[in-house]
């Protein structure tokens, strides 16, 4: 969907006079904002978007001010993921608002909701007019149609705060995803005499399943002798979690998470494959399955396998994104976010299992067996150590954010996300996202917490119990490096760890294992304990590698969260992680 709402050009913003409050269009829109429940905006001012930086300072609204555009949306994704609710995105014109397009490609592929107010030359220039504005692109926001649910260009006053309510609505309506607004300067600058908007509606129609899928699924499940499930990223964005639980212990059916899916089943459970999605004795599980149910997933490339995975029996396909329905495979689609779907499916479930269903919880075990025989007949103590190290120093609660690198993805098969939660940047794939994610889930954890964070420009200090971890590699480290500055000015607590092969690994590994030899994959390795310090922020090496120093890393995570620590924290570690050979 694509819309230009175009009005008459409004009249220039006039001077302040002794003591008037002069309001303007940007106070419009960051009042609707302030009225759906916005407590946070991400975004880096720019010339033509001043007006509504301006406004802020008349809001009970936080800002967390960024170095780079594609990182403000970067963190404006962790802080929807942490928190629930769309985040709000600032953006300048042209360079700004096209510099922030992969951290809106990766809300788009992982539906992450997000109202992103860009703003525009001024309304003269719209329309591919080339009058030399700065700044000026011929459509802006044709730049955004492949990021962004839907983008429109609002002209005039009237239409900025139903604007702003739909697109909020419609960032929050299934499939979810990052919705683009965008006001050109004049707009934002000029007088306004609109009232205050003090109301607004949040909450978007909820849509269940249609009934009859309902029942055709349920008759296939009950009736199904080797039933298993795929959860995918939806059943986590849909808080499907113990709907899941439940209708997988009704069916007693194995069930294996996507990497977008890690923690939303337990990891310990008798039914758990976790997430080893590229192990094969998990992808013959699900090709065996007479019913395999896939929820909240495409089933796409790493899900299965490579696109290896052939189910033999029923698939029942269930996804928020009507798109993905039936693109890999036949199958009966229904087109509902998880928990509707879940939650319906165990209403409408027969008390009885059929006779002759096999032990889900024994196949389940015999997977979980193949699956450490295959790593113990590969040399990779090293690497399981190093994981299993990361996970011991950090508490059970705390969200992790993971680069596109060999430790994410190892992370994404073997992480036992608990209580805290697994987010990473695979959605799109690019590089950088850890650590600004991680800075935007910090604050809305802390919000969550009951942390105020109403002084546009008041840093924050919150406890230890409020810290998240990012993990990134050398490589993609650099490109979110800048971000250090926006941790230490806000005081975000975030311990940063970054694993420093010298290059990238994961391509190191791939070209080697292609073509025989990696090309042009290493890289000059900066200082990144003095890096950091230069920002102020404390860091640390520690050495990790044959047999020691598992627990040296331990202990530095676990030093981060003690109660007297707050701010950002570095730790490097040097080592070279292999990956596990795909089966």
């Amino acid at each position: 969907m694509s819309e230009q709402i175009r009005h008459p050009e409004p009249e220039a913003v006039a001077p302040a006079g002794e003591g008037e409050k002069i309001r303007n269009g940007g106070d419009l829109v960051v009042e609707t904002l302030e009225a759906l429940g916005t407590t946070t905006v991400f975004g880096i001012p720019g010339q033509h978007a001043l007006g509504l930086f301006d406004a802020l300072r008349r809001s009970g609204l936080h800002f967390m001010s960024s170095r780079v555009e594609n990182n403000a949306a970067f963190a404006a994704d962790g802080y929807s993921r942490v928190s629930g609710k769309p985040a709000a995105l600032f953006l300048s014109t042209g360079p700004g608002a096209l510099t922030a397009l992969p951290g809106l490609q990766e809300a788009y592929a992982t539906s992450v909701p997000m109202v992103v107010v860009a703003s525009q030359v001024p309304v003269s220039g719209l329309g591919g007019a080339r009058r030399g504005m700065l700044h000026q692109l011929d459509e802006q926001r044709r730049a955004a149609i492949d990021v962004t649910k839907s983008q429109r260009t609002v002209t005039h006053h009237a239409a900025i705060p139903t604007a702003i309510e739909s697109a909020w609505v419609e960032a929050m309506t299934y499939p979810r995803g990052p919705v683009w607004v965008e006001v050109p300067q004049d707009v934002l600058l000029a007088k306004t005499e609109i009232p205050p908007i003090r109301t607004a509606v949040s909450a978007p129609t909820p849509e269940g399943p249609r009934p009859e899928l309902v029942w055709a699924a349920v008759k296939l499940l009950a009736g199904a002798k080797r039933p298993a499930i795929v959860a995918g990223g939806g059943v986590r964005r849909a808080g499907a979690e113990r709907a899941l639980l439940a209708l997988a212990e009704k069916l007693d059916a194995p069930v294996v998470c996507s990497p977008g899916g890690n923690s939303g089943f337990p990891v310990d459970h008798a039914l758990s494959m976790g997430s080893w999605v590229e192990d094969r004795a998990v992808t013959d599980l699900l090709a065996d399955a007479d019913v395999l149910l896939a929820v909240g997933t495409s089933l796409g490339e790493v899900t299965s396998n490579y696109f290896t995975l052939k189910p033999a029996g029923k698939l029942i396909h269930v996804d928020a994104e009507p798109r993905v329905l039936e693109s890999n495979h036949p199958a009966l689609g229904i087109a509902c976010d998880a928990k509707a779907a879940l939650d319906a499916f165990v209403a409408a479930f027969p008390a009885e299992a059929p006779a002759g269903r096999a032990s889900g919880a024994e196949r389940a075990a015999e997977v979980r067996k193949a699956i450490v025989a295959r790593l113990d007949g590969q040399v990779l103590a090293h690497e399981r150590a190093f994981m299993d190290a990361i996970r011991a120093g950090i508490p059970d609660e705390v969200p992790t954010f993971w680069d596109m690198t060999i430790a994410a993805y190892w992370a994404w098969n073997c992480w036992d996300g608990r209580s805290g939660g697994f987010h990473s940047g695979q959605g799109a794939g690019g590089l950088g996202f850890a650590f600004p994610a991680a800075l935007g889930g910090a604050v809305a954890l802390a919000e969550k917490r009951g942390a105020k964070l109403t002084d546009v420009d008041a840093a924050f200090s919150v406890g230890g119990h409020e810290r998240v971890v990012a993990v990134a590699g050398d490589g993609s480290s650099m490109y979110s490096i800048a971000e250090l500055a926006t941790a230490v000015q806000h005081g975000i607590p975030v311990t940063w760890l970054i694993v420093d092969d010298g290059g990238y690994g994961i391509l190191r590994e791939y070209m080697e294992a292609t073509f025989g030899q990696a090309t042009h994959t290493e890289l000059a390795r900066p200082d990144f304990v003095a890096l950091a310090e230069s920002f102020g922020v404390e860091a640390q090496e520690v050495a990790v590698g044959d047999e020691v120093g598992y627990g040296e890393l331990t202990d530095a995570l676990r030093a981060t969260f003690a109660a007297d620590v707050n701010g950002p924290r570095v730790i490097v570690v040097k080592t070279h992680l292999e990956m596990f050979a795909m089966s």
